[in-house]
């Protein structure tokens, strides 16, 4: 198959609209062709006249770990061109950046995950090309999760940098699609263009939406496998608690633990309140120390996600509902545990950050409810997993 810079690459009828242009690249360490050439160099080698690059979280380098961790602008030193993070002072671009360029090459592998915030950068840079007359081109990647759709809609009011519209957690869409419902959505006017992929088969096994032929590179610094892409869409909530989520371990957003946890009886209430949230994958208790974070040089106990090998079932992986069972473990063992981590999350210095996270309050209030059975959150995400469903399926592409 072709990721969507392999076919432009590979046709000159696809880059011959470029001719002429100031071209823009919007990129991170994992833009890389079928050959692990970066974009940037390849764009370049192939006579493009690139005259910017812009960096998301992270940035181009993909040199910060963390989150609210800022990137700075510089000038690239192989190509000197003006870098442009939209993750340092600002993350929407400024408007003399606008200037630097007529077309806009937008090659970021995603997630897909409403909270990796890739995706709200595609929205503000569809934006910000819509206000100044731009030209977008998304040159598609996979969407390493598939499609399956998971967790509840963003509620009017909770927009944030981690949540750019209304839309569930694992929302099943590749950024060239996401594109193209973020310009219906909003009711943007620009010039857009997706260079789709060639022969992406999100529903084949074994990847599911990764294709076992192509190498993996971690478009963030812990976004390390397949693995971590199925099973983020549950983990990410970890950052709004005080259980680790790996963050200073090999693993991260893999696993979840805490000194103070036993992970078997945690296993056991999960297998107790919600036995089909647990399938498609295997639970395996484990041991681990963070080197940095939180818990840092603690041996905490917790559970490791396989959603990978024979025991994954890519229909029965349900991520976020799994996460959301471990917290109403953790709850129900221990009702007076400090779950709920009170911190500024992604700029948001007003809310809790599970409840930014989620895009509202109703998983923390399921949680936190004793009364609570699993079809109570059951009845909260159906129907907007339903409806979500329904409604992107104009915008998928393949």
């Amino acid at each position: 198959m072709k990721f969507g810079i392999d076919r432009l690459l590979a046709d000159p009828e696809l880059r011959r609209p470029l001719e002429g242009k100031r071209v823009a690249l919007l990129a991170h360490p994992a833009s890389v062709t079928a050959d692990l050439t970066h974009s940037i160099d390849a764009l370049v080698a192939a006579g493009l006249n690139v005259t910017a690059l812009f960096g998301p979280q992270h940035g181009v380098r993909g040199d910060l770990q963390d989150n609210m961790m800022e990137s700075p602008d510089y000038t690239d030193p192989t190509y000197g061109m003006p870098v442009f993070s939209l993750y340092g002072e600002v993350r929407r671009p400024r408007g003399q950046w606008m200037g630097t360029f007529d077309v806009l090459l937008v090659d970021l592998q995603d997630v897909g995950c409403r909270i990796y915030t890739f995706v709200t950068t595609l929205l503000y840079v569809l934006e910000a090309a819509a206000a100044h007359g731009k030209t977008v081109w998304v040159l598609d990647r996979p969407n390493p999760a598939g499609r399956p759709v998971e967790g509840t809609t963003l509620l009017p009011g909770w927009e944030s940098f981690v949540g750019a519209g209304p839309m569930p957690m694992r929302h099943g869409m590749t950024l060239g699609e996401m594109g193209r419902w973020f310009i219906d959505h909003f009711g943007l006017d620009l010039d857009y263009r997706v260079i789709e992929m060639e022969g992406w088969q999100p529903d084949a096994a074994p990847g599911f939406g990764w294709p076992a032929e192509r190498v993996w590179i971690n478009p963030s610094p812990n976004a390390a496998n397949v693995n971590m892409a199925r099973a983020y869409a549950g983990t990410v909530m970890l950052e709004g608690t005080t259980l680790s989520e790996g963050r200073g371990t090999t693993r991260a957003l893999e696993l979840f633990g805490a000194p103070d946890l036993d992970a078997g009886e945690v296993l056991a209430a999960m297998r107790r309140i919600a036995p089909r949230w647990l399938e498609g994958c295997t639970l395996r208790p484990i041991w681990f120390q963070p080197t940095f974070h939180k818990h840092v040089g603690e041996l905490c106990a917790g559970l490791f996600i396989h959603a990978e090998g024979a025991g994954y079932d890519h229909a029965a992986f349900r991520p976020w509902r799994l996460q959301a069972c471990a917290f109403r473990a953790v709850r129900e063992l221990a009702p007076d545990y400090p779950l709920w981590r009170d911190f500024a999350y992604e700029y948001e210095f007003d809310k809790l950050a599970i409840d930014v996270i989620n895009g509202g309050p109703g998983l923390r209030e399921w949680v936190d409810d004793a009364g609570a059975v699993a079809g109570d959150l059951e009845a909260l995400a159906r129907p907007d997993e339903a409806a979500w469903i329904e409604e992107r399926q104009p915008y998928l592409l393949y």
